[in-house]
């Protein structure tokens, strides 16, 4: 359980009550002190009070934080909680990397025409690109203790903070939905033959699937709230013990396919089939389509690094991403060429692939890997955000549990069968599309925390409604943040209409934003942010 007392960086110091100024003029701000138990303050904790930057090094500081703003799930982590080693946390991007939708994005862009090397120096790239802001936004979490909605109110104000947290939330649930019907389609296919032919397993109209398939994901949605349930901790050993399973089931299929395919000569012959210029036009969205595929980890990362031991554990687990990443996608291209040799047709779903290896061992075998694979993708990537953002929402009401069974709900909502049906749509519709949404509220945080607030944030200010706290802006709300925000969404918005067909043409300059949506969404906020918060900094 965390601390009855608000924890700062420092591990010894504790906040508990603290008496307001009732004075409205700004020079007169909270009244701060510290107070070490059993321990001596060696260094001191450098803290904002009100609109000020003065550090506090003396005696007894003392604070309740709002009802409304804390419960035990957003408190600042305890150094008893702190236990994520670099290896932990390199042990979650196996479990995270190692999964189905990965391996159709590596299959996807070799489909696509690139050559099998073009496709993971993508991927890689894609990755190297995505993990300075991984890095970045996870050293608030690891210093403070915070999580990302409780980090996104330093910016966006302490009611503000709602926008950022429930749009990751919203996309946080459609990609639960997803995972899901894929884990409900491994469950498919291990029923008998006799029942997988039967009228249960006819498409109703209505639905948009068959009575069998919804009857298998909701069995694999059930499974995952047992995990769920048990909270960090649950999800923690989950990851820690599944990492090296997933690794030795990988590396056996790939092995398999080396030797019923007789190498990989198949794959290595595999040259590009795009002209120069046919290559570049591909590999802008495919660059922001594999960014966007964990631009989602990149905004909630504290979520974790909150329990990662040190600043050196959470960098040295963030450098498994790009390198798991290209390992898996050169897994995923090696299998999938090697198909049309052994099958004579290409197979890039590996659901079918492992229906088509036959074997009840095996078929076992594989499809409790892709389950693995599935729930430890989805728990880790999908429901903390999304529970996360509830919780701070509502912190007297929501705990981490009852936001992770609404996130669950969510996800059904989102009908994912219907978002699966075309792979194109998929990555250059889906990915691409949120992109526009993440790529902002990163630029905003980061350039917030670096920036703005040169990484020192006040945390008692970041669990109080009073109107002199250095979060509360303009009733709660950080206007710059927010219209930097929108700012970064609106260049894209016509490109996504085209793309999902609401509109016929737009100007290709339009297009171009949109292939590239996170770089411009993520830079364009982030400026103008900082200029706005440089020109009131000026005006003051």
């Amino acid at each position: 359980m965390l601390s009855k007392c608000l924890t700062l960086s420092h591990p010894n110091v504790f906040l508990t009550q603290v008496a307001t100024s009732k004075n409205p003029r700004p020079s007169h701000s909270l009244i701060l002190q510290f107070h070490a138990r059993n321990h001596s303050l060696a260094n001191h904790v450098p803290m904002r009070c009100s609109n000020s930057s003065v550090p506090f090094t003396s005696t007894n500081f003392e604070m309740e934080p709002d009802p409304t703003l804390s419960n035990e799930d957003l408190k600042p982590t305890a150094p008893t909680q702190r236990t994520f080693s670099g290896l932990e946390m390199a042990s979650l991007w196996v479990g995270l990397v190692v999964g189905v939708p990965s391996y159709y994005l590596a299959g996807s862009l070799v489909d696509l025409g690139m050559a099998w090397w073009q496709g993971i120096a993508t991927v890689v790239a894609a990755n190297m690109i995505l993990l300075v802001p991984l890095i970045l936004t996870g050293h608030p979490g690891t210093r403070y203790g915070i999580s990302f909605p409780v980090l996104a109110r330093s910016s966006f104000g302490i009611h503000g903070a709602h926008i950022p947290t429930l749009l990751r939330a919203l996309i946080g649930c459609g990609w639960y939905g997803i995972e899901s019907w894929i884990g409900g389609e491994a469950i498919f296919l291990l029923l008998p033959k006799s029942i997988k032919e039967s009228t249960l397993s006819q498409s109703l109209p209505w639905l948009g699937t068959s009575p069998l398939e919804l009857v298998c994901f909701m069995a694999f949605w059930v499974a995952q709230l047992s995990i769920v349930w048990k909270g960090i901790d649950g999800i923690r050993e989950l990851e820690k013990y599944s990492a090296p399973i997933l690794i030795f089931l990988t590396s056996c299929l790939l092995i398999w396919s080396y030797v019923k395919a007789g190498g990989f000569g198949h794959m290595l012959s595999l040259s590009s089939r795009l002209s120069t210029s046919e290559f570049w036009s591909l590999f802008s969205p495919s660059l922001t389509a594999n960014i966007s595929f964990w631009a989602t980890l990149a905004l909630n990362i504290p979520d974790f690094t909150r329990y990662a031991k040190s600043q050196n554990d959470q960098i040295i687990g963030q450098a498994g991403l790009p390198i798991f990443m290209g390992a898996f996608t050169f897994v995923g291209i090696a299998v999938t060429s090697s198909t049309k040799v052994i099958f004579g047709e290409v197979i890039s779903n590996p659901i079918q692939l492992l229906g088509q290896i036959g074997g009840f061992a095996t078929t076992i075998l594989a499809i409790l890997g892709i389950s693995l694979a599935t729930i430890t993708t989805n728990i880790a990537a999908n429901v903390v955000a999304p529970a996360n953002a509830l919780v701070n929402l509502c912190p007297t009401w929501f705990t981490f549990r009852r936001g992770a069974l609404l996130t669950a709900l969510i996800g059904i909502a989102f009908q994912p069968w219907r978002l699966l049906k075309s792979s194109e749509s998929f990555v250059y519709t889906w990915l691409v599309g949120y992109s526009a949404l993440m790529g902002p509220i990163g630029g905003v945080l980061l350039v917030d925390y670096y920036l703005v607030q040169k990484t020192n944030l006040t945390i008692t200010d970041l669990y109080t409604r009073s109107p002199y706290g250095a979060y509360y802006y303009s009733r709660g709300f950080n206007v710059k943040a927010i219209v930097a925000l929108v700012a970064g969404i609106l260049p894209v918005i016509p490109g996504f209409l085209q793309k999902v067909g609401i509109v016929t043409s737009v100007p290709e300059i339009f297009v171009v934003i949109y292939n590239n949506a996170w770089f411009i969404s993520f830079f364009s906020a982030g400026f103008l942010y900082w200029v706005m918060s440089g020109l009131r900094r000026k005006a003051g």
